[in-house]
This record gives structure tokens, sequence and C-alpha cells, in this order.
């Protein structure tokens, strides 16, 4: 039995552009094209692909995932492999509802006292977190995806490291500004923005819709909307309208 395109993306929730994209990549070929040019997948590639977002949701890389696929020789010793793995994941995920859990604890004791919005530090933020969980969730902006990958790969652990406390910095200071009520299209949130956006175009030329669109994923993508939402509650809609009003005023 074979499925097209269009019933594998509805099935797996995988956009017909990424199955294209690793169609292109070499990492999930389809099983043969029709003579319309229409990709049609058959079993043996749908458990490819259930390995490759079980992989990507375990935060490796694409051309890690095809180094593991390209290693595998019994498809039941790579199912444990896999489970493992996850195994090791639910901990991880453990340990971040325990974090989510101890900001919410600590907001609901600030509001009732009156004081002001706490909002957390990077030192107890990132506990169970792990920045390459975010690699996955860009799925649906391969392209994206692809250029953080050899931007990364170049960089050493010192680097990578200050790149995430910068990001994680960029963060608080807009939950700063929106405890401050400042609107998410003043000039110093779009400052903020346009400083991520600069960031952005240094791996990537991003049109307007791009980044509209990453910016619906900041609300829409369940991983990012808990690491911003984790700073402070709003935050993430905060950023999705800034970056809105940015693309409205500078990009369009």
């Amino acid at each position: 039995m074979a499925w097209p395109t269009a019933e594998v993306a509805r099935m797996s929730g995988v956009t017909a552009r990424t199955l294209r994209h690793y169609d292109e990549i070499g990492l999930l070929p389809p099983a043969w094209i029709g003579t319309n040019g229409h990709r049609y997948y058959e079993e043996a590639e749908l458990l490819r692909l259930q390995q490759i977002l079980v992989l990507r949701a375990l935060g490796l890389g694409l051309p890690e995932i095809g180094k593991v696929l390209a290693s595998q020789v019994d498809e039941v010793d790579a199912l444990r492999g896999h489970h493992r793995r996850l195994l090791a994941e639910r901990d991880r995920l453990d340990a971040l509802a325990g974090t989510v859990a101890r900001t919410i604890t600590e907001l609901e004791h600030s509001r009732r006292g009156g004081r002001p919005m706490t909002i957390n530090r990077p030192e107890n933020l990132f506990e169970g977190i792990q920045p390459a969980q975010y690699q996955a969730t860009l799925q649906d902006f391969p392209e994206l995806a692809g250029a953080i990958e050899r931007h990364t790969a170049t960089m050493s652990e010192a680097q990578v490291e200050a790149g995430r406390r910068e990001r994680t910095a960029q963060m608080i200071r807009l939950a700063e500004l929106m405890a401050a009520g400042t609107p998410a299209d003043a000039e110093p949130v779009q400052a903020e923005i346009d400083a991520q956006y600069q960031a952005l175009s240094e791996l990537l030329a991003v049109s307007a819709e791009e980044y509209r669109a990453l910016g619906r994923a900041c609300v829409e993508n369940e991983p990012w909307r808990a690491a911003y939402e984790s700073i402070a509650p709003g935050l993430a809609a905060y950023q999705r309208d800034a970056i809105e009003a940015y693309a409205t005023t500078r990009l369009s």
C-alpha cells in the first residue's frame, strides 16, 4: 500500500514542504514517484519517518539523524534505542515540569503579596531544559533549521553557551518591558526585535511573512510557548505581537 505526500503529511503532522526537504537531502526518499510527479510512500518509509520524528523530538539535528539511520541494521534494535532515549526524555520533562511548577508558585506568591511580577533569571530558568530540544521544533522551518545547524557546527561549546545566554537575556529584557506595561510596538521593544531579526538575517534571508510565521510559532508551537511562559506569563504572545509590528512597519 502506498500513500501520497498529502496523506503522509496529514497522518504525521509533518508539512509537505518538510517531506520534500527530507527527500532533497536524502533523508527520506519516497518509495516511488508517479508519472504525475507526485511522491508516494510505503510502509518502510512511514517507519523511517517515525524514527526521524522521534530523533528530532530528542533534539538531534538532521545530519546526526542521517548518520544514526545509516548505521542501523535491525529495526527492533533501533526501536529499543529510541525507547531508551524516550525514557530519558520523560525524566527530562519531569524535571522541566518541576521548574515550571516552581515558577507558577513563585508568581502566585508574589501576586498575593502585592509585589511586582517576578521574572526568573538564567541560573534557575533552564533546569530540565536542553537548548537542542528547540531545534526539533523547527521542522516547519527546514531551511532555518539547516542554517542553524551549519552555523552551530562551526562554534565552540563556549560560543554556543554564550549565544544561549544572550538569547535568554533578550527574552528577560522583553519580559521586563512587558511587566512595565510597554506596548509591543514601542521603540524599546522594537529595538529588541530588530536585534533578533538582524541576528537571524546573518544565518538566512527571512521575508516579512516568514518572520511573522516565526512570531506566530512563539504561541502556536508548544515548546517555544513554554519557554517564553516559563519566564513570564503572556511573554509568548507579547513576542508574537512585537514581531508582527516589526514586520509591518520595517519589513513590509
